[in-house]
């Protein structure tokens, strides 16, 4: 328990200093090494503890273990303005500006105790992966936006204490706590400050931490003697708001973490090959932060303005106010795995979700151009010490993806662009 404690506490301090982007809108493409040598499939296939953050249930099946990974991953993100040069307000300066930073440490833990031959008890450390952009203002004449360096870093990192209960006929249910830590900053935007309602909370104020909490709930349940169901529900996740931001974010600076669910099946084709499919989907439209349309809410909020009102529902900060218009996202998972002979396991997969951005919400997006759609992984895990321990890799490559849309002054074109590397390294102690 003492070394769980150390990895504990160094997986945090990496977590909370360790940024990166996201790459299925606001979710990593998998949790758990394994999982993500499968492209994020496998809730209905329990093989690890971080199986906690998709399906509680799954570690019922999993006995008594510990499992730790870091992650290195490289998001190459741009974008480029074309058409006139800039005339209007909301005009950008032409040509392509690349985000610098581009390395990220990403690493998790969990561990799962047998309580009894029903019972079992885990501890999950994981993150949603977050979002960073940072656009020198070298790059661009004065910033992006004319404000100086310009980005956004968004940061969430969760503990889920979990309980999961498994029946006789092998089938299981299983809840967790969700306990949310999430860390944002904006620079480079003080230029919308005329379309905030609080024009001092809106850029360039550091990092401001937000705290919060939901439940998961997920349930295991074989469909025959090679075929296991399995899903969970991940309810939204209330946070506190971002003070120093209240004139950026609508409602004041609240930064909800949207619901998703995941439902799936393992399938055992032989004894040494499983093929597993997932579908899953998030709600972004329940976080109005992230949901709400730059228009018409601009040009309500500038209506509004005009006519003397000094705040205004529709304004950046207000409960209608500007977000980034992103659309409930679906997500398919399809892996592969394969038990070969001395102890080696190899793993495929490949995921497609739709981008949940429009054309016409490409502009404020510059700051989280979550654009990714697809994904493509391998893994392997080799066991030694009689199956005591695993060494676990996993590797993704997201092909480059762009979408396209106009200014706010409709004279230009903005194309936002990423393609995502990433390789994993992971250590499992069964005990």
């Amino acid at each position: 328990m003492r070394l769980f404690q150390k990895i504990l506490i160094s997986s945090l301090l990496l977590a909370v200093i360790s940024p990166a982007f996201a790459t299925n809108g606001s979710l990593a493409h998998g949790y758990g090494i394994k999982s993500r040598g499968m492209a994020g499939a496998g809730v209905a296939l329990p093989q690890e503890s971080l199986i906690i953050a998709t399906n509680p249930a799954g570690i019922a099946f999993l006995g008594n273990r510990v499992d730790v990974s870091v992650a290195l991953f490289n998001p190459d993100r741009n974008y480029d303005v074309t058409g006139n040069a800039p005339s209007a307000p909301g005009d950008l300066m032409l040509g392509k500006v690349e985000s610098d930073r581009n390395y990220f440490v990403i690493p998790e833990a969990g561990v799962t105790w047998q309580l009894d031959e029903h019972k079992s008890f885990g501890l999950a450390l994981y993150d949603n992966g977050g979002m960073n952009t940072d656009y020198s203002a070298s790059d661009t004449n004065g910033g992006t936006f004319g404000s100086g360096t310009t980005g956004g870093d968004l940061m969430q990192l969760f503990l889920s204490p979990t309980f999961s209960y498994r029946f006789d006929n092998d089938a299981a249910i299983g809840i967790s706590a969700i306990l949310a830590y999430q860390s944002f900053e904006a620079r480079g935007i003080s230029s919308f400050a005329g379309l905030s309602n609080s024009p001092t909370n809106i850029s360039n104020n550091s990092h401001d931490s937000s705290y919060g909490a939901g439940i998961n709930i997920g349930f295991i349940l074989p469909v025959g003697n090679q075929v296991t169901l399995g899903g969970g529900y991940r309810s939204r996740i209330y946070m506190t708001e971002f003070d120093v931001y209240k004139g950026l974010f609508a409602e004041q600076g609240d930064m909800d973490i949207p619901a998703s669910a995941t439902i799936g099946l393992a399938w055992k084709t032989t004894e040494n090959l499983t093929v597993a499919l997932d579908v899953q989907k998030t709600w972004y439209n329940q976080v109005d932060a992230i949901a709400n349309n730059m228009q018409p809410a601009r040009d309500l909020c500038v209506a509004d303005k005009m006519s003397g009102q000094t705040t205004s529902t529709f304004c950046l900060g207000g409960n209608n106010g500007i977000g980034f218009g992103w659309k409930d996202m679906t997500i398919v998972k399809l892996g592969a795995q394969y038990e070969a002979a001395n102890n080696w396991t190899w793993r495929v997969g490949y995921s497609h979700g739709n981008q949940p951005i429009s054309d016409s919400e490409v502009f404020f997006n510059i700051l989280a151009p979550g654009v990714m759609e697809k994904h493509f992984t391998v893994g392997f895990t080799k066991s030694f010490d009689d199956n005591r321990q695993e060494i676990n890799f996993a590797a993704m490559y997201a092909p480059s993806h762009s979408i396209s849309g106009p200014t706010s002054s409709t004279q230009q074109t903005i194309e936002l662009e990423m393609k995502q590397y990433q390789v994993e390294l992971g250590w499992s102690f069964l005990f």
